[in-house]
């Protein structure tokens, strides 16, 4: 017989498609909550990626990865502006 876990304590993987919007509502949106789920997030990655006794470049490399994806974001509206002019 298979335990139910409160909607609560899902991941959000867990959760299905119904119950979504019930169990957005029960997160903590408070500046402590999501400071604890960034620590959370934090935690999870190092101990995956960067504190293993075989480690490799992928750890470092995704965060390289985000950080030129997120500059490039954050530039967008400059190089848009330049890739149309001409020139001559």
């Amino acid at each position: 017989m298979a335990s139910v876990v409160p909607l609560k304590e899902k991941r959000l993987m867990e959760v299905k498609l119904g119950e979504l919007p019930s169990w957005i509502m029960m997160r903590d949106f408070t500046p402590k909550g999501i400071a604890g789920a960034f620590q959370r997030g934090y935690h999870r990655y190092y101990n995956k990626y960067i504190n293993v006794k075989k480690g490799g470049v992928a750890g470092v490399s995704m965060v390289l990865a985000a950080y030129v994806i997120f500059n490039y974001c954050r530039s967008y509206k400059e190089l848009k502006h330049e890739r149309r002019r001409k020139y001559h």
